[in-house]
């Protein structure tokens, strides 16, 4: 079988124009059908070469001359055709990039005239359908309100990417409006992809709300992926997909051109197969920016450089408090994982405290609530209003679409938050001051600060969550656990590295800490990592393994 050939004997080509007719049909087929499930579970994945390659290796194939830019996303845009639309059917693509393998050819040429912009050069990476791109995608939050809106220039993330030498390889699917439209909503699903499924057991969700990016991700569908995060959103995906995912603290990434939830929490960040991985893709996107001032409390000195140091010895005089509140005592599956960790981090050379437990954990979590809801109505509208005329200009907007639009917006659940948050008043409303004072109290000085400085440690351990849980269009979404909520309400960096698995589903291992302690963090995860090696490829299994 020639290199130009699939294992269904299509040509790279015509895989490629697929993709991209799919990707920009995907509103045409928002659910999975009966026949698609049926399909899907006896489809044979056909073996890739590309599978769990670093963004060192890519590159160091690059610079032996065995690869170039564009046959990377050439191979990964195949990939995307076998698996996304076709065989397990995946729905983590909204739409591939028209303009990926002009600027792949740019790259190559660059390479070969001498000029290397840094690792991610012609590395091929995925990107939320929340961050905008000033090209011929769109950028919508998975919503039919916004199918073809194009951005008026590059968000932050992006321009940086494409500096770094990236190449922007699509739009991933997320869920819509990154999961804040309903109470009952299901993770993974938007009006313009429908369903993502995760790539371990097909009938269960990747979490969200960067579904597609960390679903891409495990299946190898990108070099590594972009998500954003307001309370979880990089981290349980990543948990539940079997991945690395870093929530960074709040301003290390410019928020510039992301569509909003709350600018109190929002951020994003990379996910990616390895630590290495994802501390190249966040060196890459950190920074200050003039458009967001919240970039201005980066601390001063040299530019870091995350993926430089990293030790194998990392944990080696660490010193870790295992929070075993949210994340412990769903399951005694997950509970036995955590104690493995700590037995691993202890062995690595960690002093352990356990517990070190966040004695506010769950006392803020109607007041973070209320922020989002005051912060979503003022961000996004101001968001909206920047758009080309014919868009939505308001969340009423939104909100009048989506009513007329029941058929393909509203059919398998509301819109309850969209309604709670048009009720809000302005950002100067005591009930929005007085609840986002208490939780950043709540969270910071008496949270993680607190637990830090009582238990004398530098970060805090925990499970990130509990396994995926089934897609469920009825009843929508259940908790299987979580411990997102500190580090996302306080703005405090996360990192979360696969753990184990439960009947063949992933959970991960949550690092968190002070503002600006990400180096710290993903030194000790990269040590975990190492010591551990627990991440293992999917088999589009078509439910969970029986036990």
């Amino acid at each position: 079988m020639s290199d130009d050939r699939n294992a269904h004997g299509l040509t790279r080509r015509a895989l490629i124009e697929s993709t991209l007719i799919a990707g920009a049909a995907a509103a045409a087929a928002p659910l999975l059908s009966v026949a698609e499930a049926r399909a899907s579970e006896s489809a044979s994945v056909p073996a890739f070469d590309l599978d769990e390659a670093t963004i060192a290796q890519l590159a160091a194939k690059m610079e032996k001359g065995e690869l170039t830019s564009r046959s990377l996303c050439e191979k990964y845009m195949a990939r995307i055709a076998v698996l996304d639309r076709s065989g397990p059917m995946l729905r983590h693509i909204l739409e591939l990039n028209p303009d990926a393998l002009a600027i792949a050819d740019q790259l190559d040429a660059e390479r070969k005239g001498g000029k290397v912009r840094g690792p991610l050069h012609g590395i091929p990476i995925l990107i939320k359908d929340n961050i905008d791109t000033h090209d011929r995608m769109t950028t919508s939050a998975g919503s039919l309100a916004l199918a073809g809106s194009i951005a008026a220039r590059d968000s932050f993330v992006a321009e940086r990417l494409r500096a770094a030498g990236a190449v922007i390889l699509g739009k991933t699917n997320l869920s819509e409006w990154a999961n804040f439209r309903s109470t009952h909503s299901s993770s993974g699903w938007s009006g313009r992809g429908g369903q993502a499924r995760n790539p371990y057991a097909l009938d269960r969700s990747c979490s969200g709300s960067s579904s597609g990016s960390g679903g891409s991700v495990a299946a190898n569908l990108c070099a590594a992926a972009i998500g954003s995060e307001t309370d979880g959103s990089i981290v349980s995906p990543s948990s539940t997909c079997g991945i690395v995912g870093i929530k960074p603290t709040l301003g290390l990434v410019s928020r510039a051109g992301i569509i909003p939830i709350a600018h109190s929490q929002d951020t994003a960040g990379p996910m990616a197969r390895t630590v290495a991985d994802a501390a190249i893709l966040l060196t890459a996107i950190a920074g200050a920016d003039s458009r967001d001032e919240a970039t201005q409390k980066i601390p001063s000195g040299p530019r870091i450089d995350y993926a430089a140091g990293l030790r194998r010895d990392g944990l080696k005089g660490a010193k870790l408090g295992i929070v075993r509140a949210k994340g412990f005592g769903y399951s005694g599956k997950v509970d036995a994982l955590l104690d493995d960790a700590v037995r691993v981090l202890r062995a690595e050379g960690a002093t352990v405290v356990d517990p070190a437990e966040l004695e506010t954990v769950s006392q803020y979590d109607n007041e973070e609530l209320l922020v989002l809801l005051y912060e979503f109505k003022a961000d996004l509208n101001k968001y909206l209003a920047g758009l080309a005329p014919g868009n939505p200009k308001t969340l009423k907007d939104l909100i009048a679409f989506n009513n007329a639009n029941r058929d393909r917006e509203l059919t398998y659940f509301g819109q309850e938050l969209f309604l709670q948050a048009e009720e809000k008043g302005p950002l100067t409303t005591k009930e929005y001051v007085d609840a986002l004072a208490k939780c950043r109290e709540l969270s910071q000085k008496k949270g993680i600060d607190a637990a830090l400085e009582k238990n004398k440690v530098d970060a805090l351990v925990a499970i990130t969550g509990g396994p995926a849980w089934l897609i469920d269009l009825v009843n929508g979404d259940y908790n299987t656990g979580s411990d997102s909520t500190p580090a996302a309400v306080s703005g405090y960096p996360h990192v979360t590295v696969p753990t184990g698995f439960v009947q063949g589903l992933p959970i991960g291992l949550s690092f968190f800490g002070r503002a600006w302690s990400e180096a710290t963090l993903i030194r000790f995860a990269y040590a975990y990592e190492q010591a551990t090696t627990a991440r293992r490829v999917p088999q589009f299994r078509a439910h969970a393994v029986e036990v």
